[in-house]
């Protein structure tokens, strides 16, 4: 008989399964909101006797990046050397929930070759919330763990691979979830990474190649990204329904393989104050000009020419590096401009903020010349030429298929909300120390009237 499926396992972990008799859409929503800073974690591994049961854990227990570096020092430092890491986009709990084999029906379970694996596992341990930044460093900590530079693989790269128990090696799968981007039901996504799950599995199989595995995510899926089931979650009383924005595949450069992806929700250009929206003839677009783009190791330029526009023939050139810092000891790239030729003329913008390690995609709300809009785009000289790009990202390095990578995003850590509060606190913290000083000032009196003596007498004086 096949062993407890993914979804009890996560239950016995650390949460009962829900009351039948809860609403289906209050269960829903409290899950996602619990979960919006946790993703789950399931690891498994050839070798046997790796982890103990979890017995510390209890009803919404959050695995700790300390607690978890107490799970995987031991699988690193007794178990195989061969360490597979599944990435997700986006996971939680409720995707087993809502999408695997509970109750029994396995045939409609979107984690088949999953469960299986964890049923044949000779150790297997599954954490249903751990912290995301323990998830974010995992990668890094696995690294220093093995000695071993992480390799972004697919299954063909896999295939070629000719790995050594003896030699540790740490390989990134990354698998996407695109359930809030309506190309895909999130059904159909979940059951093309579990079989991609099970074919890296096979081939390590047939190669009878001891290993460890975990598949998690890199992002939490918060509430949002909640699918609408039974119905809905309902809405407010008068509340409008909101269009979803049209979503475009990214732009791809290919020589071998993906080597630049570029992505906007809105791509406008303007020449002198004339706006031209080129978001339907960029992205979606099989014959979109990319002649002049070309890719290495360490340099990548991104070429889109259109014709015409504005009347002549206009090129857009992206253009990034990619360079080793030895003080983080790691590859950053930056845009290091932004070309516009024209009527033999070319208009240089600076884009120096555009920047990250070069193992991550860059993602920014808006990068745009004009002022109101951040004004990431910066010319030394004044230029006829103004660009708007809205939701923008790109990815020139370390591309591994059609999906970008992590985004490093152009947020920064003081936001205009983060600024009031302080402020309205050190007003308060002011008002507070002044009262504080006035109070400390007060002095009692030195002269009383004593009702034995005579009496004290003022004298008025004219």
């Amino acid at each position: 008989m096949m062993a407890a499926t993914v979804v009890s396992r996560m239950r016995m972990g650390t949460r009962r399964a829900p009351v039948p008799w809860l609403p289906l859409s209050l269960v829903a929503v409290a899950a996602a909101v619990a979960a919006e800073q946790q993703v789950p974690l399931v690891l498994w591994s050839s070798d046997r006797d790796l982890w103990s049961p979890v017995a510390d854990t209890h009803e919404g227990h959050i695995t700790s990046d300390m607690q978890l570096s107490t799970y995987l020092d031991p699988a690193l430092e007794l178990g195989p050397r061969n360490v597979l890491l599944f990435l997700q986009d986006k996971l939680s709990i409720e995707d087993f929930t809502a999408y695997g084999g509970v109750f029994g029906n396995k045939q409609d379970s979107a984690f088949s070759n999953l469960e299986n694996a964890l049923d044949l596992a000779p150790s297997s341990l599954v954490l249903p919330a751990v912290d995301w930044y323990a998830i974010s460093t995992l990668t890094t900590y696995l690294q220093e763990k093995l000695g071993a530079s992480p390799l972004h693989v697919d299954l063909a790269t896999l295939k070629e691979l000719k790995l050594n128990a003896s030699l540790p090696a740490l390989l990134l799968i990354r698998l996407p979830y695109t359930a809030s981007s309506g190309l895909m039901a999130p059904r159909e996504v979940l059951t093309g990474n579990d079989e991609v799950i099970g074919q890296v599995l096979s081939t390590l199989k047939s190669e009878d190649v001891p290993y460890t595995a975990a598949l998690t995510a890199v992002h939490p899926r918060v509430a949002r990204d909640v699918p609408m089931v039974a119905g809905g979650l309902g809405r407010q009383l008068l509340q409008t329904q909101v269009a979803s924005p049209a979503i475009h595949p990214p732009v791809s450069y290919n020589d071998t393989a993906p080597r630049i992806l570029f992505w906007a929700q809105n791509f406008s250009v303007a020449y002198k104050d004339e706006w031209k929206d080129l978001t339907s003839l960029t992205f979606g677009v099989e014959n979109l000009n990319l002649t002049g783009s070309f890719w290495n190791d360490s340099f990548a330029m991104l070429s889109l020419t259109y014709e015409p526009l504005f009347g002549a023939t206009v090129t857009f050139k992206f253009i990034l590096a990619s360079r080793f810092y030895p003080v983080s000891a790691r590859y950053w790239f930056t845009m290091e401009r932004l070309e516009i030729h024209s009527n033999g003329s070319v208009a240089h913008f600076n884009v120096s903020q555009v920047t990250g390690p070069s193992i991550y995609s860059f993602h920014c709300e808006y990068v745009s010349s004009l002022s109101k809009k951040g004004n990431l785009l910066v010319t030394n000289v004044p230029s006829l030429w103004q660009m708007t790009l809205h939701d923008f990202q790109i990815q020139a390095f370390n591309v591994t298929g059609e999906q970008f990578s992590y985004a490093s995003d152009c947020a920064g850590f003081f936001s205009p909300g983060i600024w009031m509060g302080l402020l309205t606190t050190l007003f308060m913290l002011f008002i507070f120390t002044y009262g504080l000083h006035m109070i400390l000032s007060l002095k009692t009196m030195d002269r009383f009237d004593d009702h034995k003596g005579p009496t004290i007498t003022l004298t008025q004086i004219v």
